[in-house]
């Protein structure tokens, strides 16, 4: 893959300037152009913890800030056919090097350790949709959207790098760090462990069938050589992820303001993981030497659950649901360590209060390990991302509210606040008040 990139590069800059061109003389253009940064800095007050381990959360620390920006660009090369390419810089820390929350609070920091910005190619695929009927819909010109009429109706093949979220477990209130909440548990359902580099991209395969209002699509992908790892690989049922989902919008629909839409999905991921069990179980000669999850570690082992989600569309208010569970026997491998989790939350848009670039929202999180899980960190077991050195169980809960204020053009500044109840499911640890102020920019 990453030999086509410079051919998909030199083929943009060719064709940029007839593509400039055609824009002008038609509603259906061939090229879109458009960017982002968003900086976040977060703070949180000092708490009360029995005990720390290696990946908790410190109970006193100065604020750590988030940098970010992205170029999107969108080009129809011919019919029906799109290219993605989307170079990103990222930078900066999380709270505690992004550790000792499951639910983090701030989905724009990586697991990266060097803080200083570094660019890297987020996205870089190829799509091309076959019509399923002669139905036509007008697409507005948007970030890695082209303004063109085009097929209502389609199937759509894509091949190449992005996110498996760009595509699955959508939601159009709680889903972008950048615009909407922060916590990763509300940016898609914290029980999918969904394939993805240290970064959150993963590079593969997806197919989907848009047809009316509904759409099923699926994906095979790559995942991550070790957990929350930045190389990726793939191996035929020993090292991949697959995922399939079913979408229905516009359901229980009385106008274009009040509607809902839902998704359902099953996914299972093969990876190189380790099994809590069988670590619970190892006889260790060292006394007081905690399980070691990477000690059990094998090829083939899997990862399987569900999510679903429904969007609730009233006019100005906004209400979702977010429920998703896998199996929790082996090793959390990609996005965080999360086996139950359970978020709800409503947004208001400004136009209720005379301010209509302007949203307010709340969300409720409540996150749950399996029992083996829990037991390994008992145990003093370690996560990639969580352990404390022991651990009094409970759920981690977490509320979040911003307010999004529209300063000028595109440019957004968000205060945001985060409460956290055990944080890593630890009742002997927080709880934790944090605040954070996003700065967020599109052109």
């Amino acid at each position: 893959m990453l030999k086509l990139y410079p051919t998909i590069i030199i083929m943009l800059s060719c064709h940029i300037s007839f593509a400039q061109t055609d824009t002008t003389k038609s509603q259906n253009h061939t090229l879109s152009i458009h960017g982002q940064v968003t900086i976040i800095p977060q703070y949180h007050f000092k708490f009360n913890a029995a005990y720390s381990g290696d990946n908790s959360l410190q109970t006193s620390e100065p604020t750590r800030t988030s940098f970010s920006t992205t170029l999107f660009l969108k080009y129809k090369p011919f019919k029906n056919s799109y290219i993605v390419f989307n170079p990103e810089a990222a930078g900066g820390k999380g709270l505690s090097k992004t550790l000792g929350i499951a639910g983090f609070s701030n989905g724009e920091v990586y697991r990266v350790g060097d803080p200083a910005p570094k660019p890297f190619i987020g996205r870089l695929y190829w799509e091309q949709r076959i019509p399923l009927s002669t139905e036509m819909e007008k697409v507005e010109n948007d970030i890695n959207q082209i303004a063109e009429n085009t097929h209502k109706d389609y199937i759509s093949i894509i091949a190449g790098k992005f996110s498996l979220t760009d595509f699955f477990d959508d939601s159009q209130i709680s889903h972008d760090p950048r615009t909407q909440f922060f916590n990763w548990a509300l940016m898609g359902n914290g029980g999918w462990d969904y394939p993805a580099n240290t970064r959150g991209y993963t590079m593969g395969t997806v197919v989907q069938a848009l047809y009316k209002d509904w759409a099923a699509r699926t994906a095979l992908t790559t995942v991550p050589i070790e957990a929350n790892g930045p190389e990726l690989q793939f191996k035929w049922g020993k090292a991949m992820g697959f995922v399939l989902e079913l979408e229905k919008t516009h359901l229980f629909q009385k106008n274009e303001h009040q509607f809902s839409t839902l998704h359902l999905g099953y996914f299972i991921n093969y990876a190189n993981m380790g099994n809590y069990k069988a670590s619970n179980n190892i006889i260790y000669f060292i006394p007081g030497t905690p399980p070691d999850i990477t000690a059990t570690r094998a090829y083939g082992r899997t990862k399987w659950g569900f999510y679903g989600n429904i969007d609730n569309h009233f006019g100005s208010i906004h209400f979702f649901v977010k429920a998703s569970i896998n199996d929790g026997k082996n090793e959390s491998w990609a996005f965080t360590e999360i086996d139950k989790s359970f978020t709800t939350g409503i947004q208001l848009d400004g136009d209720l209060w005379k301010r209509k670039e302007d949203k307010f929202a709340i969300a409720y999180i409540n996150n749950n390990l399996s029992t083996t899980h829990r037991q390994y960190l008992e145990k003093g077991g370690y996560g990639f991302l969580i352990g404390d050195g022991k651990l009094h169980y409970g759920a981690e809960q977490i509320i979040e509210a911003y307010y999004s204020a529209h300063l000028l053009k595109k440019i957004f500044l968000s205060p945001d606040y985060q409460f956290v109840w055990h944080p890593a499911y630890n009742q002997d640890r927080g709880p934790v008040h944090i605040i954070g102020l996003r700065l967020h920019a599109d052109f």
